[in-house]
């Protein structure tokens, strides 16, 4: 195919000749046009060039914090038609992502609140900057189009007037070979200047400055030598061209060749003029074949490309499979269902990640991806919409606790009045979650009632009675008696007279609430004398049980009783357990060997004391089961 032919296939009849030519495929065609376009659009706004420098990412991976953040680095920081392409996918990204979160949003909102007359709001502060981010750049745009447009016609209004002071140049009778040749070399220095102009109007344009152009080199003849040097000059830069694009086609970066490779057309159709017709179609088809083996490279990389979306399509269609198994799960509880969540987050993050699809088939498997999780996030609602009708019931039991507290708050009863408020603190403990909006305010409720009369209850506990006052002096005074006391060695008379001082003591009375210390001084020294006394561990034991709880008995502390009673129980489950196990360890050992075994002697020995204390510790529960 001719330079001339290449040149004038924008014609009405180029597609029927582009199909007659020899040796040239359609495909090389299309790559030809393809170039065309791509230069007419850079023609026509010079920063088009500039987004070749600007990377393009996989927007479909990135968070929508993170788009918006990408939005506002390339809004600010390069020229508007740089970045179109780049807005246009980020917009896109992000308006996916907003529109699935939202619908998350209003599906959980629906199934909170059934309630009629409610409308669905959220208010994402994100989006409202995402939006203020790109109406900036549309406005940008819209200023940078009007006065883009206003150029273009000029500059097309020059380049018609060029073309048409060529044309009548070359029709002139007047004008000599050499004065000629001199114009049309300033006519194409002004050419070269006069700026872009409107894409559509771009070939047409072109071919007709070079339709002329060519009309002058076929009038050169007259002036051989200088028509032949200025066409062996061009035919010399053509095939610089041409080793330049030779290298093109070892670069390592696919793309970037490409790229490098249409500015180099650029330059051939636009500034570079014709060459001799003996050389013209030789050299525009060996221009023509380093295109088609530069498009086949690139289609190669599209193909590497196209295999990589079809990985990703696989991986984030078994993402799709593992969400839909994931809400179908059977799940009961609160804390079962935020571990699900926590895995349909995970999930949802690795299919952002997963990158581009096919784009035959990216609209269905986003819709297949939100299907999935709109259909986990039904199964969820539904359970929590469930809970919230529990919690409802569980607000209205607390507000009956509320009021019951509130009504015994001011009693002055605390013998009777301390239980029921007791229970009624173990009642709240046992009543699930209320809504989250009641939460707070029921139990700041509940705490101030139950705050007014045990701060009642203790300020009258401490407050001190003369009979109090007088009991703990009398219990001081006897703690300085029985330092003097002495053994005598004889049992019985030495147990009847411990006993007769434990007597004693108890007819002094209850001590002040905040002196119930003395208790205790009094409790060390019998430890001491029954230490002394040649009694049995279980006897001295018992004693000193029986009378710490006649002192908590007297002292009217149920709950200190009740925890007594709590702990001999865990002590008895403990020693049962280590009987067990010292027993179970025994079937191990061979039976011929356990009569003489020292270790199986030991073991039972053992076996035997936990027996004993068994014994002594339930005894000590029937004993406060008794009170």
């Amino acid at each position: 195919m001719s330079e001339a032919t290449h040149d004038n296939l924008h014609n009405a009849d180029g597609q029927d000749q582009m199909e007659q030519l020899d040796g040239v495929s359609i495909i090389s065609q299309s790559v030809l046009e393809e170039i065309d376009n791509s230069n007419a659009e850079e023609s026509e706004d010079d920063s088009i060039k500039e987004k070749h420098e600007i990377p393009v990412l996989d927007y479909d991976a990135m968070s929508m914090e993170a788009l918006t953040d990408e939005l506002e680095k390339l809004v600010n920081n390069e020229k508007v038609m740089a970045i179109k392409d780049h807005v246009e996918s980020i917009k896109k990204a992000f308006s996916d992502k907003y529109h699935h979160f939202i619908d998350e949003k209003k599906e959980e909102f629906l199934a909170q609140n059934n309630e009629d007359g409610l409308d669905f709001e959220y208010h994402f502060p994100l989006k409202n900057k995402f939006d203020g981010i790109y109406n900036s750049y549309k406005a940008s745009k819209a200023k940078h189009f009007k006065q883009l447009q206003n150029n273009l016609e000029q500059n097309f209004a020059v380049r018609e007037g060029i073309i048409e002071e060529l044309k009548n140049l070359i029709d002139s009778d007047d004008t000599s070979i050499s004065d000629m040749f001199k114009k049309v070399n300033e006519i194409r220095e002004r050419w070269k200047n006069a700026g872009a102009i409107p894409r559509d109007k771009y070939n047409i344009l072109w071919n007709n400055y070079h339709f002329h152009m060519e009309r002058f080199y076929d009038i050169m003849h007259l002036d051989k030598e200088a028509r032949d040097l200025d066409l062996k000059h061009n035919l010399e830069q053509k095939q610089l061209i041409i080793a330049k694009a030779k290298e093109l086609l070892i670069e390592e970066d696919v793309m970037k060749a490409f790229r490098e490779l249409q500015l180099l057309h650029r330059v051939w159709k636009e500034e570079i003029g014709p060459v001799d017709r003996e050389h013209r179609e030789a050299i525009w088809n060996e221009f023509s074949e380093i295109t088609k083996q530069m498009h086949d490279k690139r289609e190669a990389l599209y193909a590497l490309a196209r295999g990589k979306e079809t990985e990703n399509l696989a991986i984030k269609n078994e993402i799709i499979s593992q969400i839909i198994a994931l809400g179908n799960e059977k799940i009961d509880s609160h804390s079962g269902w935020q571990a699900q969540i926590q895995k349909m987050e995970a999930l949802r993050e690795a299919f952002f990640k997963a990158g581009k699809v096919p784009a035959e088939v990216t609209e269905e498997t986003w819709a297949n991806f939100k299907n999935a999780v709109r259909s986990f996030n039904a199964n969820k609602n539904v359970f929590y919409k469930d809970i919230k009708h529990e919690q409802h019931e569980n607000l209205t039991k607390k507000l009956e606790l509320v009021e019951k507290a509130k009504s015994l708050k001011e009693s002055t009863d605390f013998a009777a009045t301390t239980p029921i408020m007791k229970k009624i603190q173990d009642d709240w403990k046992k009543i699930g979650h209320v809504p989250r909006k009641y939460s707070d305010s029921i139990w700041k409720e509940f705490k101030d009632a139950c705050n007014a009369y045990f701060d009642r209850m203790h300020e009258a506990r401490n407050a001190e009675t003369d009979e109090e006052v007088e009991a703990f002096e009398k219990k001081k005074a006897f703690l300085e008696e029985l330092k003097s006391f002495t053994l005598t060695g004889e049992h019985k008379a030495d147990l009847d007279a411990i006993k007769e001082h434990i007597a004693t003591w108890k007819t002094f009375g209850k001590v002040p609430f905040n002196r119930r210390h003395i208790e205790g001084k009094f409790n060390k020294i019998l430890d001491a004398l029954f230490e002394k006394l040649s009694m049995s561990k279980k006897d001295t034991e018992m004693m000193r049980f029986s009378n710490r709880l006649e002192q908590l008995s007297e002292g009217d502390d149920r709950r200190a009783l009740e925890q007594e009673q709590f702990f001999i129980r865990k002590k008895i489950d403990e020693v049962q357990s280590e009987i067990f196990q010292l027993e179970n360890n025994i079937q191990f050992i061979s039976s011929s060997s356990k009569g003489e075994n020292p270790f199986i002697k030991e073991v039972q020995k053992n076996i035997e004391r936990h027996k004993d204390d068994l014994k002594l510790w339930k005894e000590k529960l029937q004993q406060i089961k008794n009170m």
